[in-house]
């Protein structure tokens, strides 16, 4: 069994934030939203301190690079999904995300299959559109768990991050189709 080395501590984290998915959603399920909503800000602050202690210290892995998605788009997902069932958030909006994210893993099995291999960075428009999907559930979670948030400010919240999901999805698609078009051409190195 390989000792445990301090670059792995933010793997470890991001292990552990993954496990930290079905209790959450779990508690979700069950409208314990306060509970929920402990967990919720415990894999937050997972998420940045694997994040400072890979880049802080040059611990980054390849492994890091897979298990860190993956935690982050569970959780979200995972969320979505429970509030969108238990009627906390709009069904069109948890079908967006859905659909989103699905074009964009079809997407890059495509590439894999069709071009090489995928190392893919989230763009800027990515990076807010995650963050609006973060603030959109812990608005619902702080509003249903904590101290009741206005109603327009929900309704803004979820129509902002819609803007950016159809937005990052769009960024998606032009982005990498221009660069497959390319790499067909010739004009992109393998």
């Amino acid at each position: 069994m390989p000792s445990l080395r301090a670059r792995d501590i933010p793997n470890l984290i991001t292990g552990l934030r993954l496990l930290l998915v079905p209790p959450i959603l779990w508690l979700l399920w069950h409208d314990d939203h306060g509970a929920a909503l402990l967990l919720f800000l415990i894999a937050g602050a997972s998420d940045a301190l694997d994040g400072a202690l890979a880049r802080g210290f040059h611990w980054q892995s390849r492994l890091g690079g897979i298990l860190d998605p993956i935690a982050d788009k569970s959780l979200l997902v995972g969320c979505f999904l429970v509030l969108g069932a238990g009627g906390e958030l709009p069904l069109w909006l948890v079908a967006l995300v859905l659909g989103r994210d699905l074009v964009i893993v079809l997407g890059a099995a495509a590439w894999h299959w069709l071009i090489g291999a995928l190392e893919a960075r989230p763009s800027l428009i990515s990076k807010l559109n995650t963050f609006m999907q973060l603030a959109v559930v812990l608005a619902v979670l702080l509003s249903h768990g904590a101290t009741p948030l206005p109603d327009w400010l929900l309704r803004l919240l979820e129509w902002t991050m819609a803007l950016t999901t159809l937005w990052s999805g769009i960024d998606y698609v032009w982005h990498w189709s221009r660069l497959a078009r390319r790499h067909v051409r010739g004009e992109v190195a393998g």
